[in-house]
C-alpha cells in the first residue's frame, strides 16, 4: 500500500533582508502507520510531533533554507531522533537561523528517499533559493514543491539569494515536465496540479514574477 499524505498548517514569521512577515506554512507528513518523513518543519515542533504520534521519522526534509521552513527542524529532530536534510547550496541560509547547529546531511539532485515502501526523488529546483528542492513521489502522483511553484505561479524572487530566470528554468525543465495530473503540494496555500499551471508559463515570464 502506498504511503498517505497528511497536511498540517503552522503559523509564525518569515524574516529576510531586514523585514519580517506573518506567514502560514504547510507541513507535509508522508508515510504509513509505522514510519513517515516530514517535509518542512515550520514553526511548531510539538504540533508536528503530535501529528507524527508514535511513528518513526525517517527524515526531516527541508525544501529550502528560509527560516519559516526550518525554524522548528532542530527541535523536531531532538523530539524524534530524525536527521535533518537540506541541499548543500542553502547552508548559508540555514546558518542565518541556526548558527550553532548544522543539518545532519545534505541532499543532492536525484537522490532517492524511501519511506513506507514509497520512493521520493529529490529534484534540485533553484531560483527561490540556491538550494531549493522539490520531492517527486510518482507512486503518489505528487510533487512537493516548497516555495518553487504555487497555484498561480513561481515563488518570490525579489529577495536575497533568489533569481527569477533560474526559478523559471527550474519550473519549466524539472516540474512542468511531470505528468499533467501530478498534484503539486506547496509550501504555503492551496495545492494545484502540473496540468493546471503549465499553460501559464509564458504569462509568468512576461509579467516577471
Amino acid at each position: 500500500m502506498a504511503a498517505r499524505i497528511e497536511r498540517l498548517v503552522t503559523s509564525g514569521t518569515f524574516s529576510l533582508d531586514g523585514r519580517t512577515w506573518e506567514v502560514d506554512n504547510n507541513v507535509w507528513v508522508v508515510g504509513d502507520e509505522h514510519e513517515v518523513i516530514v517535509i518542512d518543519a515550520a514553526h511548531d515542533a510539538q504540533a508536528i510531533a503530535t501529528v507524527v504520534g508514535g511513528r518513526r521519522v525517517g527524515a526531516i526534509v527541508c525544501t529550502h533554507g528560509h527560516d519559516d521552513h526550518i525554524d522548528a527542524a532542530p527541535a523536531l529532530a531532538d523530539l524524534t531522533g530524525a536527521p535533518v536534510l537540506l541541499h548543500l547550496d542553502d547552508r548559508l541560509l540555514w546558518k542565518h537561523t541556526h548558527p550553532d547547529r548544522d543539518p545532519d546531511g545534505y541532499l543532492s539532485d536525484m537522490r532517492r528517499l524511501t519511506i513506507a515502501d514509497t520512493e521520493l526523488t529529490v529534484l534540485h529546483t533553484p531560483g527561490h533559493t540556491p538550494g531549493a528542492i522539490s520531492l517527486h513521489a510518482p507512486d503518489l502522483a505528487t510533487v512537493f514543491t516548497g516555495d518553487t511553484l504555487f497555484a498561480g505561479g513561481p515563488g518570490a524572487t525579489g529577495r536575497s539569494y533568489s533569481h527569477f530566470p533560474t526559478i523559471i528554468r527550474s519550473i519549466r525543465d524539472r516540474l512542468l515536465t511531470l505528468a499533467p495530473d501530478t498534484v503539486v503540494h506547496t509550501g504555503h496555500g492551496d495545492s494545484t496540479t502540473v496540468g493546471t499551471e503549465a499553460p501559464h508559463l509564458d504569462e509568468w515570464i512576461s509579467r516577471g514574477y
